[in-house]
């Protein structure tokens, strides 16, 4: 069956034509056109048109209007085979979709009618610009917008009225009613300010980047699909490790939550979160780093090889504090887990992919190089991986390279959910969607704010 799709084609007048299209071979026939936009405006408004031509049903559930819908907006029930035409210049539709979602998500409940909270969360996924630029956006569309008086105003009320913990329950409960609970992903990240100083909250710490800007640490709690649950703020200067389980423990009891499973990355692997999730009675997923394969998989190695087969899965144990594991080399099958069997020790899968071996020989391979050209004086030696320095003269770390070329291609993740609950593939699935979370600030991390553009923290 030929799929139709949508496509823009440039006009000799400048305009962008939406066309409703089909695959021929090798070549793209239009079988509909529904028209000429000249804004961006128009052009969001006929792609809209367009994919309800091609599915009419699809997006009923979420993405329909809160009616009344705006009239005048566009000739959406035009007969098949005529252009569809554009009457005004307000884009109705994309506003009225938007405050649709959001009043239906119960947002619109959860913050008292806000409007002028509402305008900065419906113009941020317009357009994702500063608070100040909302009334631009939003006159943009045709929507009257609020002062930007009224729109800080807003900000100040956030906290007063703890928006944050209304909006999370009002996703709970969206969640729950839609397709239930049973595992979140969590993440952080780091937002900047070109401010040139500190204050309670904005604060110069760890950066990937190595900014040395004030910044503060964002704490994100999704389900499965990337939905978000909960959100958490700290100083800038604060350890990503220790926000895990403030969110994770208010989450807990805001929503009377006993049963959860929490999957996390490799950042957040402290023996004292783990602990703290398993004394909560919370499962838990999170990255292993890769330095602890060679003692887990000491015993695999020595009876099995030190190549693993693509897509090759061995579930093991890990110790919970410090090196000595409670593996016996001597047995040549890896130990089931069991809490009580093995009360120092959690249970570690690791995985292993030869595409994933490509790539780590890549980063190694430039790794190195970097090492190389600091110890020739031609780079810049600050953080540089494989450079060891003694009195004063810088080398190789040939052994440590070494090391990690026969690391190569191994994941590791560590868990308390048993075998019988969960298998291997379980395990090492449920962690790969926690690129749902890292999705949420894909776009946020490198985006400055403002030193007067933050609220006051609650």
């Amino acid at each position: 069956m030929v799929s139709p799709f949508l496509c823009q084609v440039k006009t000799a007048s400048g305009a962008t034509a939406v066309q409703i299209a089909v695959k021929e071979g090798r070549r793209d026939k239009v079988i509909e056109h529904l028209g000429s936009a000249h804004t961006e405006a128009e052009l969001a408004a006929l792609m809209e048109i367009g994919r309800h031509r091609i599915a009419p049903d699809q997006l009923a559930l979420d993405l329909t209007p809160t009616p009344p819908a705006v009239s005048g907006l566009l000739t959406a029930s035009a007969p098949v085979g005529t252009d569809a035409v554009v009457e005004s210049k307000r884009s109705g539709l994309l506003w009225d979709v938007l405050h649709g979602v959001y009043t239906r998500l119960g947002l619109r409940n959860a913050t008292e009618g806000d409007r002028a909270f509402e305008q900065m969360v419906l113009a941020r996924l317009i357009e994702p610009t500063s608070k100040a630029q909302v009334p631009r956006v939003l006159g943009d569309l045709g929507v009257e917008p609020v002062s930007v008086r009224t729109l800080f105003r807003s900000l100040g009320r956030c906290g007063q009225r703890g928006y944050r913990e209304s909006l999370s329950g009002a996703l709970f409960e969206h969640v729950t009613a839609t397709r239930g609970l049973a595992l979140c992903l969590y993440d952080v990240t780091t937002l900047y300010f070109e401010a040139e100083r500190e204050d309670d909250l904005r604060k110069v710490g760890y950066s990937k980047e190595r900014r040395v800007d004030p910044q503060i640490i964002v704490g994100l709690l999704v389900d499965r699909h990337g939905f978000p649950l909960q959100v958490g703020c700290w100083e800038g200067n604060k350890a990503e490790t220790t926000t895990i389980i403030p969110v994770v423990e208010a989450f807990q009891a805001a929503h009377g939550i006993e049963e959860l499973v929490v999957v996390a990355d490799a950042g957040m692997l402290s023996a004292a979160n783990l602990k703290a999730l398993d004394d909560a009675r919370l499962r838990f997923i999170v990255g292993a780093r890769q330095v602890r394969a060679p003692g887990d998989l000491e015993a695999h190695f020595h009876w099995e090889g030190d190549t693993p087969a693509d897509g090759q899965v061995i579930d093991t144990i890990t110790p919970r504090r410090g090196s000595r594991s409670q593996r016996d080399v001597s047995r040549r099958h890896e130990p089931v887990w069991d809490p009580h069997t093995h009360p120092g020790s959690w249970r570690a899968v690791w995985a292993y992919s030869k595409k994933r071996a490509a790539r780590d020989n890549q980063t190694l391979t430039a790794q190195a190089n970097r090492a190389r050209g600091v110890i020739a004086g031609e780079r810049r030696p600050k953080g540089t991986r494989f450079v060891t320095v003694h009195v004063g003269d810088a080398t190789l770390d040939e052994a440590s390279i070494a090391r990690a070329r026969s690391l190569v291609g191994l994941k590791g993740y560590v868990t308390n959910i048993s075998s019988h609950l969960m298998d291997a593939g379980g395990v090492v699935s449920s962690y790969h969607e926690l690129w749902h979370a890292r999705s949420v600030f894909s776009d946020e991390q490198a985006r400055p704010e403002s030193p007067s553009r933050l609220p006051p923290p609650a």
